[in-house]
């Protein structure tokens, strides 16, 4: 893995976490680790691409702090906004050090941990990538100690890691599951699972069919949680300690599972700001594409989520939040990452076009194909998350578009397809609606400007209201038919004369030049628009 650096953390965390008010030297340079500064203890004589967090520090220690860092090999020095002032920045150019400011209401320990974190980890698509590493040289380790074959698994039976100490026994179960990554699923199995979890330490379990061999397992637990469990293949050769050493092993497990977890929430986390930044155009392309696995140019679209505005949620807040979790989770199955975010109630997920790992989608049979496939996602999506939530979900798919700049332009698109979604839909493309979506956008660009609002479309509206006639649908109709008077008679349901007398009437009545086309095409845009009226209904 490579040394994480300054860039690699302003690409990571970004504004929102800090700042650069300096930076004299290059940011390509390594950051090893985050430290605390305490002015009780001495300070370090060597720490090289150490970034220090000025806990505590006053305003008038700050230049003697800023020589002291550079002179121990620092990286850069981490201090409150307030305290970013002139001679705090002129002493860190002179000593060549970098100076990063946090929000002056930031928790200095949260701002440890998400540092740290982030240098740790270096979390990608694959966050967590470490942790496992590591369960498989636990893994290994264990059947050394213990004398037998061992697996590390999750609380669902999923495999995460198993022992290749050569000439161990190992039986047919065994094998199908580290084949297939999950436990066999029998309700012998079953109970087995719940007589492990329920038990204080090791147990020793029976084989359940004929070829298996006995197992000595124990549940992994951290604060009262159980998160999976190690299991060893008895062949009758475990070592006298074996009970304890697989006890020692889960205590170990536990924090590997839990580090794990912490990476994976904090490449969630930055996986989200990254997507919001792009959603709004401020985010380097390059950058957001090398932190989210994708090249800048390979064509995504935006799906966008929202809990249908007619139904009220119990909870509001804390639905959006499940129905954030279940498009992130829909997708980590789908496509093996997680760039979702919450933005104003609304979930929004980046479908690349073409699979993961795969070239990006350039052809049209290949666009059209991976739009069928991002569909699909979003009908499930909504399904299964309306039924989990008991509220309807709704969704709309973006343009696709071809890079990671014009991200933000398949979220406009996106967001245009919730609003636009009638009576009976659930999920749209804005291919699909592209004329709901046009006629809204026109109304809103015209309705913007008083000179396009004005016109003779006001009068028939006002003259139905007054006289309870019915000249503006009639109108719409007879301009939808292309000036067709048979063809509008059956869009209303009368008789051709009956449409002719209408068109007479509003004419005489509001002043109408219906021979005019310009007129024409103006009273129609205007009528369908800012009146609202559609040619087959109200």
């Amino acid at each position: 893995m490579d040394a994480c650096t300054l860039e690699d953390l302003l690409g990571t965390l970004g504004e929102p976490v800090f700042r650069v008010l300096a930076a004299p030297a290059d940011l390509a340079a390594p950051v090893s680790e985050i430290l605390l500064h305490d002015a009780r203890s001495p300070f370090p004589r060597s720490a090289p691409g150490a970034l220090l967090l000025a806990v505590g520090a006053r305003a008038g220690d700050l230049g003697p702090l800023a020589r002291d860092a550079a002179a121990a090999g620092m990286a850069g020095l981490v201090v409150r906004a307030g305290d970013g002032r002139p001679d705090t920045v002129a002493a860190a150019e002179a000593h060549g050090l970098a100076l990063l400011a946090v929000d002056d209401d930031a928790a200095w320990h949260h701002v440890h941990l998400l540092l740290a974190s982030a240098v740790g980890s270096r979390p990608g698509p694959a966050g967590g990538g470490a942790a496992f590493g590591d369960l498989f040289a636990l893994a290994n380790a264990l059947a050394v100690a213990v004398g037998g074959a061992t697996v590390v698994e999750d609380a669902q039976q999923r495999i995460l890691a198993y022992s290749t100490v050569p000439g161990q026994a190992v039986d047919e179960v065994r094998r199908r599951g580290i084949l297939g990554r999950q436990v066999p699923s029998s309700p012998e199995n079953t109970e087995q699972y719940r007589a492990l979890f329920a038990a204080p330490g090791p147990l020793r379990l029976t084989a359940l069919e004929g070829g298996e061999l006995p197992r000595l397992a124990v549940a992994i637990r951290a604060g009262g949680e159980t998160l999976g469990s190690v299991w060893v293949v008895d062949d009758g050769q475990l070592g006298p300690g074996a009970e304890e050493a697989l006890t020692r092993g889960a205590s170990t497990a536990a924090l590997l599972l839990m580090r794990a977890r912490a990476s994976a929430e904090l490449s969630r986390h930055l996986a989200g700001d990254l997507l919001r930044r792009l959603l709004d155009g401020t985010a380097d392309p390059a950058g957001a594409g090398h932190r989210l696995g994708l090249a800048a140019d390979t064509p995504v679209r935006v799906a966008a989520f929202a809990l249908d505005a007619a139904v009220s949620a119990p909870d509001g807040e804390q639905t959006a939040l499940r129905l954030l979790d279940s498009v992130r989770l829909q997708c980590e199955a789908r496509y093996g990452w997680h760039a979702c975010v919450l933005v104003d109630g609304t979930v929004y997920a980046l479908l690349p076009v073409a699979g993961p790992g795969g070239p990006p989608a350039r052809t049209e049979p290949q666009t059209r194909s991976g739009a069928a496939r991002h569909r699909r996602l979003a009908e499930d999506i909504v399904r299964r998350t309306g039924r989990a939530l008991r509220v309807p979900v709704r969704a709309g798919l973006g343009d696709v578009v071809a890079d990671l700049a014009a991200v933000r332009f398949s979220r406009d698109d996106a967001d245009l397809v919730l609003r636009v979604l009638g009576p009976g839909e659930d999920v749209a493309a804005v291919t699909e609606v592209r004329a709901r979506v046009t006629l809204l956008r026109l109304r809103e660009l015209i309705g913007a400007q008083r000179e396009l609002t004005a016109g003779t479309w006001r009068e028939v509206l006002a003259y139905d209201s007054a006289h309870g006639t019915d000249y503006a649908r009639t109108l719409v109709c007879w301009l939808d038919a292309g000036c067709d008077t048979a063809r509008a008679a059956k869009l209303l349901d009368v008789h051709p004369n009956t449409c002719r007398y209408r068109l007479r009437q509003a004419q005489q009545h509001v002043g109408l030049d219906l021979a005019d086309p310009d007129e024409r095409l103006v009273l129609w845009l205007q009528l369908r628009t800012l009146g609202g009226l559609r040619g087959a209904g109200r």
